[in-house]
């Protein structure tokens, strides 16, 4: 029997196809063969699909939030870039299992380190795979556009980054809210949660633009309490 035999058996759950809204029990695992299948090693499965799981839900809690907020009359802001739209909360949460896919194709050879130099690539990655596995563009954003803060075409080029030249910024409200949610977990070892303090300092890293960029979000979605999560997890805040 091979191996996604096994896994088929064990989790009563087909080969990985497209995965439809609203995201059942069944597609669920879908995804999560869709992990397993790619990634190198099982810790680097455990690594990253703990992680996409855990900012799934910080996502679908702040777009939860925000959508709670726009009920209770909050106008849109003029730094606001999405108007009054609601965020789908569903998407946000698919978006948040599925954004950190291409991390697998990232890893060196021994299947738990990440490959020097590779790792700015894992966006565009994951942008690939999902369009190569039928997911379509709106899923496979959430892939492409979620690493840092949002990087510009400006950035690439003014930076050199080893990127095609191009904008690698949310294109949805969803896409936002996933790219934010990512910044309150890492695939450390052993993996940590992030403090809004600690993400603001990992941002400013990179140029006092980001840093404004990120305080635009906490100004927007609010700071989630991770708390709860990291007893869950039995993990540590940063």
């Amino acid at each position: 029997m091979s191996e996604q035999d096994e896994w088929e058996k064990k989790h009563g759950v087909a080969r990985s196809v497209p995965i439809p809204l609203p995201l059942n029990e069944e597609n669920f695992r879908k995804i999560a063969w869709l992990h397993h299948q790619l990634a190198p090693s099982q810790a680097a499965y455990d690594l990253v699909w703990t992680h996409c799981q855990i900012v799934a839900r910080i996502a679908r809690l702040f777009a939860v939030q925000y959508r709670a907020s726009m009920d209770r009359g909050r106008a849109a802001s003029d730094t606001n870039p999405w108007g009054n739209a609601f965020p789908d909360a569903g998407l946000a949460y698919l978006g948040g299992l599925l954004h950190d896919i291409g991390v697998y194709r990232v890893f060196a050879e021994d299947g738990i380190s990440f490959e020097r130099g590779r790792y700015i690539f894992h966006g565009l990655e994951g942008y690939r795979i999902l369009i190569d596995e039928g997911y379509g563009e709106t899923l496979a954003q959430f892939a492409r556009n979620h690493t840092g803060v949002g990087i510009t075409r400006a950035e690439v080029e003014q930076q050199g980054l080893p990127l095609p030249p191009a904008d690698y910024t949310p294109r949805t409200i969803e896409q936002e809210i996933v790219m934010y949610a990512d910044k309150f977990h890492t695939k450390s070892r052993p993996p940590q949660f992030v403090s809004v303090e600690a993400a603001r300092r990992s941002a400013a890293r990179f140029g006092e633009g980001n840093a404004e960029r990120f305080d635009a979000l906490v100004g927007r979605y609010g700071v989630p309490n991770l708390r709860p999560l990291a007893d869950e997890y039995k993990a540590t805040i940063l």
